[in-house]
């Protein structure tokens, strides 16, 4: 079973490789299952943007296609990590267009199914229009008004807590989240009359509410770089620090070693955290986030962390991640694959 199990996944491989080579766009209409996420999927040995372009493309279109929903390890990452490769191929506007729609005919008749929904789209939809047009769009801006609707008094959003980090997981990374989509949004819309009260409301939720974890830190550390008021200097070297401690020897960063600690989380398998394993999402999350937060490109730290990026992409593409709940669907790798290719880009010479 092992071994069908590989077979099918080279052949998988194999196909997006085909169709890498080819240039063919992956569209709705085209776009096939992606190979199964698995640790015994081989390693490339060197970086391939078009490839890491088009398993994203896959990913999330294969997604959005057959689950018919947002998830922020897949289709969300998707609109911040995507302009990354897009002098390598155009990022899909189905997927785009998909989110908008949303906003615009789902959220009028039916709802929204979470808030923490709202929160993700208006955040992920602001990055994507400061990394496209560079002007916000009035559908983000719709977004953004109804999260501001369902902010609690406290300053945060009621969040999913299903025991899956760290997207689904505590309110803390949803008031994270929101701070840095607010903080990205182009045309000064952080400091709008529209947004004052609601940024007013975040600031003093994450002053009463410490960060329980280091994943938690970084994400207060890379919002802390979009918007102003929510870290003191020297908790941001502080943050920075507790990084770079962590760095293994290789280069790479373990995803679960930043959730180390955290009360929060427990395995739902009853099996061991990969502390010192280097991962995709450990490895570009980090690298990305303490470049955001000020430590230059040649910084020994980052040419170590791109170095084991660009070794250790697979063959289909993509940055292999533990899931650090469960040995199953592994499907926090699709979000290791973003924050690779947008550490990759953010040190760029």
């Amino acid at each position: 079973m092992r071994f069908r199990s590989l077979l099918a996944v080279l052949l998988a491989v194999f196909s997006l490789e085909v169709s890498a080579e080819d240039g063919e766009r992956v569209t709705l209409d085209n776009v096939e299952e992606p190979p199964e996420l698995s640790s015994e999927e081989p390693v490339r040995g060197e970086f391939s943007a078009p490839l890491a372009a088009r398993y994203l493309d896959t990913a999330a279109l294969h997604w959005q296609k057959h689950r018919k929903c947002g998830t922020c390890h897949t289709n969300f990452a998707y609109l911040m990590a995507r302009p990354s490769l897009k002098s390598i191929s155009p990022p899909s506007q189905e997927v785009r267009k998909f989110f908008e729609s949303m906003v615009e005919e789902r959220w009028e008749s039916q709802g929204p199914r979470w808030d923490a929904e709202v929160v993700v789209t208006a955040s992920l939809l602001a990055a994507n229009d400061r990394l496209t047009t560079g002007k916000l769009n009035p559908v983000t801006r719709k977004a953004f008004k109804r999260m501001w609707s369902l902010q609690r008094k406290d300053g945060g959003w009621d969040w999913l807590e299903c025991g899956w980090p760290p997207m689904e997981s505590d309110a803390h990374y949803g008031v994270t989240l929101a701070a840095l989509g607010v903080g990205m949004a182009p045309g000064g819309y952080a400091s709008s009359d529209e947004a004052k009260a609601g940024v007013e409301g975040i600031r003093r939720y994450l002053l009463k509410n410490p960060p329980p974890s280091l994943h938690h830190r970084a994400m207060l550390l890379w919002a802390s770089a979009r918007l102003g008021g929510l870290m003191e200097k020297k908790d941001q070297a502080s943050a920075i620090s507790a990084l770079s401690a962590l760095q293994r020897p290789d280069g790479g960063w373990a995803m679960a070693s930043l959730l180390k600690g955290w009360d929060g989380h427990k395995r739902k398998d009853d099996k061991k955290q990969e502390l010192e394993k280097s991962d995709g999402y450990g490895t570009g999350f980090v690298a990305y986030v303490l470049r955001q937060g000020g430590v230059p490109a040649r910084d020994d730290r980052l040419k170590r962390a791109i170095a084991w990026l660009k070794k250790n992409q697979r063959e289909s593409g993509r940055w292999f991640t533990r899931s650090p709940t469960r040995d199953s669907k592994h499907f926090i790798s699709n979000a290791g694959t973003a924050f690779a290719v947008m550490a990759i880009d953010a040190c760029l010479p």
